[in-house]
């Protein structure tokens, strides 16, 4: 059994057996191997030459840096091989080429099977090929709905909801009285005007106003808790809560502005609503004209024309989808 093994100064390999015996070898090394020895070459030559497998006695043996070349004429016991003709070593410093690495052969496509052609260009790849998506899912956004009053704010995104599951509407809280049809709860959250200030003060909107009289605001309980579960958000405000709400969210989110194809069918659609008396209604019309002067404050702008509110529905989803088809995604933290 070999027990060790060094290189002497005159270019022989000394060997130490279990017999304590000491054989004397020639080993060819270059000058370079004694100036700066190779570990990984020594290490490997003695696990070689102390191991009694056959199979590590083969003619050629390649290491990763280091190419050792044994010539012998048949496996032997390492005693025995060292006390008869002693073979020679040759060492060399090349590195092992691509072209050594063993090749694999990908069959014709129209001569082997799917599964067994994607294990031979795995094989050849050096890798299985992944099933994980090659891109994340999109970050939930938060969209702002904003416009004038009578633009049909409200239709819009009613629609929108019907045909887009994954929206979730914020209800909005406002102190200002119900109107016929309207639904607490569904349509607003209507409170008291001390009931609204004493969510101001608990800090649970994310935006409030004065609105023609009353408050408005947004709470950040819904938002929250539907973004943890990947919905879309969805705000309805009038153009002020939109600027406070750039104010404080900046291009996190999007902020898409509906408008009537004219002046004279907003004016038109006031009047039909017939939600305001006079003096109101001229407050509504003059505040409409002041308002799309910040159409250039948002993202988009939507024109809801009459009878054409499928329309505007159809371009608003168009904006949803482009944004989540962008490289770099929008992130809202509340």
């Amino acid at each position: 059994m070999l027990q060790c093994f060094y290189i002497s100064r005159d270019s022989n390999l000394i060997l130490y057996s279990d017999t304590k015996s000491k054989l004397h070898l020639p080993l060819h090394l270059p000058f370079s191997t004694y100036k700066t020895p190779n570990p990984l070459m020594f290490r490997r030559l003695y696990f070689s030459l102390s191991r009694p497998n056959p199979t590590l006695f083969s003619p050629i043996s390649h290491h990763e840096n280091t190419s050792l070349i044994i010539n012998h004429s048949k496996p032997t016991s390492i005693y025995e091989r060292f006390t008869s003709t002693p073979p020679r070593f040759f060492a060399s410093y090349t590195k092992t080429s691509d072209t050594q690495k063993p090749k694999f052969t990908i069959p014709p496509p129209d001569k082997a099977s799917k599964p067994e052609m994607l294990r031979a260009l795995e094989f050849s790849m050096g890798s299985s090929f992944s099933t994980n998506p090659i891109c994340p899912p999109p970050n939930p956004l938060i969209i702002v709905i904003s416009g004038p009053s009578g633009v049909g704010k409200d239709a819009v995104i009613k629609k929108l909801r019907q045909v887009r599951e994954s929206l979730h509407f914020v209800v909005t809280a406002t102190s200002r009285p119900t109107r016929e049809g309207e639904v607490d709860g569904k349509d607003y959250y209507f409170v008291s005007e001390e009931e609204f200030l004493s969510m101001v003060e608990r800090n649970e909107l994310l935006e409030y106003a004065l609105v023609y009289g009353d408050y408005k605001g947004i709470p950040k309980k819904q938002i929250r808790e539907f973004m943890a579960k990947g919905h879309d958000i969805v705000l309805r405000v009038d153009v002020q809560g939109a600027e406070t709400l750039r104010k404080i969210l900046g291009n996190s989110a999007v902020f898409i502005y509906l408008v009537a194809e004219s002046e004279l069918e907003l004016v038109e659609r006031l009047i039909d609503r017939k939600t305001e008396a006079s003096e109101a209604l001229l407050v509504r019309i003059a505040t409409a004209r002041e308002e799309v002067k910040h159409v250039r404050d948002f993202d988009y702008v939507v024109v809801n024309g009459e009878g054409k509110l499928d329309n505007a529905v159809k371009l608003v989803g168009s904006i949803i989808d482009a944004e989540k088809a962008k490289v770099q995604q929008r992130r809202a933290v509340i």
